[in-house]
């Protein structure tokens, strides 16, 4: 009888750390994001497995690319220091460099949905821009 016990509790152990990183999944934030859906092609161009900004892409709108650990920007790179996942909001905390200073910065995002997001600004309620991913 002990031995059927520690296999049912084995199986429902097993099932249970296979399951949780699928409940747990975290949003992919990776791939480049524009102001407008229309505009990607303007404002990203891919260079064989990189994605880089168009020239003159800042006429069209603006944008970032997401890697797994930075975001870049047109005149900035953030390298992602912190993370957290809460629900449909995902905040980071972010070391940017720029040519010329160095500073912190707090971004949160809402999730809309898996090609849409709406940066949010922490203590400015009524500020806000959405991005849409782009499929370059």
């Amino acid at each position: 009888m002990r031995g059927v016990k520690e296999t049912v509790l084995s199986a429902i152990l097993l099932s249970a750390s296979i399951l949780a990183p699928l409940e747990a999944r975290a949003f992919d934030l990776t791939g480049a994001w524009a102001t407008s859906a229309d505009e990607c092609k303007n404002v990203f161009v891919r260079k064989g497995k990189d994605i880089t900004f168009a020239p003159m892409s800042e006429i069209h709108g603006g944008g970032f690319v997401a890697e797994p650990n930075q975001l870049i920007g047109r005149t900035a790179k953030c390298a992602i220091k912190a993370r957290k996942d809460d629900d449909q909001t995902l905040n980071m905390i972010a070391n940017c460099a720029s040519d010329i200073m160095f500073s912190t910065v707090q971004f949160s995002v809402k999730i809309v949905d898996d090609n849409k997001i709406q940066r949010l600004f922490p203590g400015m309620d009524d500020m806000q821009i959405f991005y849409y991913r782009c499929q370059i």
